[in-house]
């Protein structure tokens, strides 16, 4: 694989948006997005910085795959690099056999914003960045985020995206998106005398009240979610 494609794999490993990872490495988001595509390469300092995030060597971070091919294949023989090209070429026919008889499912892409928290609560949407993911059928939707954390599970799986619509509170236990005291929480809600009590779905989680006079906010009501679809898969 390619430095775009390890960095790829180890965010997803470690469960970290890309605006999770640029401010831990304190780079801007669009420059972490652009190493993701491809479209640059990050310099040595930051290099190190990613490794020691990642709990990865430096030669396994930006290790790549299709130089070390490329090299293997400049060192061989003119007979030898013939028998290769020919493999190669056989097991591209294969691929194309394989791709035309088998059914080839659409994917729909979906804008999802920074995390919400199914915990302890994270910043909402605070530098408006997004993760483009993919979905297996269309959703309608107002906006997504990303859910991190287990106090939702069963219902809503850790890594999983939310589908939110902009709404206020409906009823008594309906799973919505809150904003609290500079936190946001997706969590059942019900409306009591003096304030909302948010309540998770896992049992090893206290209940948590915000008050009235705190100025607790509906952001949307929790209409469904998924898990992304590795476009590459």
């Amino acid at each position: 694989m390619s430095i775009s494609k390890n960095l790829r794999a180890l965010r997803h490993k470690h469960g970290l948006s890309q605006g999770d990872v640029a401010r831990k490495i304190g780079v801007s988001r669009p420059a972490y997005g652009f190493w993701e595509k491809g479209t640059t390469k990050p310099k040595a300092d930051k290099l190190a910085k990613l490794a020691s995030l990642f709990d990865v060597t430096l030669s396994a971070l930006t290790k790549d795959t299709k130089d070390e091919l490329i090299a293997v294949y400049d060192r061989l023989t003119e007979m030898r690099q013939e028998k290769v090209l020919s493999y190669t070429t056989l097991q591209e026919q294969e691929q194309i056999r394989d791709l035309a008889s088998s059914k080839i499912r659409p994917l729909f892409p979906n804008q999802v914003y920074e995390k919400l928290s199914a915990g302890t609560g994270f910043g909402y949407f605070d530098d408006g960045a997004y993760d483009t993911v993919y979905s297996d059928k269309p959703y309608d939707y107002d906006f997504a985020s990303w859910v991190f954390g287990d106090s939702m599970e069963p219902e809503f799986e850790n890594g999983s995206v939310a589908l939110i619509r902009d709404t206020s509170f409906d009823y008594d236990g309906a799973v919505y998106a809150i904003e609290w005291d500079g936190q946001t929480y997706i969590k059942h809600v019900y409306k009591e005398a003096s304030g909302l009590r948010l309540v998770s779905s896992n049992p090893k989680y206290k209940d948590k009240f915000a008050p009235f006079d705190e100025e607790p906010r509906i952001i949307g009501k929790i209409i469904g979610n998924f898990v992304p679809i590795d476009k590459e898969s």
